[in-house]
Formats: C-alpha cells, structure tokens, sequence
C-alpha cells in the first residue's frame, strides 16, 4: 500500500540501533521538492544520533523503488534559477547521505529511474530483489544525469556510467546492475531480501560504531569536492531544461 498524499510521505524509526527511512509517494515513489527536504533533513537526524548506528533507507508498495524527481515540478520550471533549485534537491540529498555519520544500507525493491539511480549509488551498501531494473532516460529528454553522476561513478566506473546513461531508453536489470557493483546481493523474492537485509543491519549495528564512522569516513574518500561539484551540476541541468529540444520532448511525455 503506498501513500495518496500529493506531496508524499515519510516515515522514519530507530530500534534497536536501527534507524529506518521509508518514503513514498503516489507516482511511483518520485519526489517532489519538498519530500526531498524532508528526505535531507531526516538522514541528517539520524547522522546525529547517538541511538542509532546503521540507517535502511527504503521505499513504500512493492513496485517501483524510484521514480527520480517529480514530473510535474520539473514541467513547471520557467527560468534558470528555478531550475538549479529543481536539480539542486537531489544533489543536497546526495551529500548529506556522503556525510552522514552512519552507514546507508539501500532496500531496493523495484525499478528505478534518474535521481533514483543516484540514491542507491548514494548508500554505502545495496539490496535488491530481481525486479530492481534501473535506467537514466535524461539524454532522452535533452538534458542528463548531471547531478547523479558522480555518485552512480563512484559505484560503477565511467563505463558503467556512460552505458547507463547513453542507454537512456533501455533499461538495465538487477543483475546488471549487480556485477557493476551498484547491489551487493539479489534476491528471487521481497520477502528474502528483507530477512537478509534485516540480519545485515543488525550485525552492522553490533559493530563498533567508531570503526563504522572510520570505515564511512574511508568510503568516501576523495570526494570532498561533491559540496560544490554537485550544485555546479544542477546549474548545467537547470539551464538545458529550459531549451526547446526537452521543452518539446517534455510535452511528448505528458500527452
């Protein structure tokens, strides 16, 4: 069952030193701009608490596990700086998951799309289930995963990035996806891949939680420069969104 709420939903939890994100929203768990800051803003608490030492971030219903950013919001956007505000949401969420002091573990359940390749290349573990097929269709539309990119670069290499992305009408499946290194397991079923996720979890949190931060720290080194880089990025997207070519192909998609 997934939300109804035009803005989305999200729910977040911490047992056991656990801490859990589960967001949704009634277009295939897109995000709009706000659901993103809410996003932001709940990866950061449980940075800062001492309670919880590992963090599932997950999505609701059994479909699709991403559908990027919002469709419509990125329909209504009518300037640049409109537009680097748009593409700026997924890049603010992307460097608070690289800071943050506890280690992301990714529950991806089914297809994924755009900015919602970039959160799973954003966690520092991921699980998936047979029908976690992704796909970046931005150079489909005539702009590209600008933003993303570094992230889904850091998991998958520049090969994998460029036949992910110049790829932007096919879709790549889970095991694809698996032996690039953006999943650590699949699994047949739902059901499997939240036994298994839930025993990773509890054994992550077993651990010490310096080591983890030491270990997180170690993970993401070299990418001190996303804090800029990213935003940059987001500047390029906000400026070709508003060119005649994705103008035309935008309206192609909604009729």
């Amino acid at each position: 069952m997934t939300t109804t709420r035009a803005n989305g939903s999200l729910f977040s939890k911490a047992e056991n030193g656990i801490g859990i994100i589960e967001f949704g929203h009634p277009a295939s768990n897109s995000f709009p701009g706000v659901l993103l800051d809410r996003l932001e803003k709940a990866i950061l608490d449980f940075s800062e608490n001492a309670e919880v030492k590992v963090i599932i971030l997950k999505s609701e219903g059994e479909k699709a596990f991403c559908a990027g950013a919002s469709f419509d919001e990125l329909m209504a956007v009518e300037n640049m700086e409109q537009g680097k505000v748009f593409f700026s949401g997924f890049a603010k969420v992307l460097n608070v998951m690289r800071n943050c002091k506890k280690l992301i573990i990714g529950r991806i359940q089914g297809k994924t799309v755009g900015g919602g390749v970039g959160l799973i290349a954003a966690c520092d573990y991921a699980m998936a289930t047979e029908a976690a097929a992704i796909k970046l269709s931005e150079l489909s539309i005539g702009i590209g995963p600008f933003v993303i990119a570094p992230a889904i670069e850091r998991k998958i290499g520049v090969d994998g990035l460029a036949e992910l992305s110049l790829a932007a009408h096919e879709w790549k499946t889970a095991y694809w996806a698996k032996d690039k290194g953006l999943y650590g397991r699949v699994f047949e079923t739902i059901k499997d891949l939240d036994k298994e996720i839930e025993i990773f979890a509890e054994k992550l949190a077993s651990y010490n939680p310096n080591a983890l931060l030491e270990m997180k720290k170690l993970l993401w080194k070299g990418t001190e420069n996303w804090s800029t880089i990213l935003i940059e990025n987001a500047a390029i997207s906000g400026e070709l969104v508003l060119s005649d070519f994705t103008r035309n192909a935008l309206s192609k998609f909604k009729n």
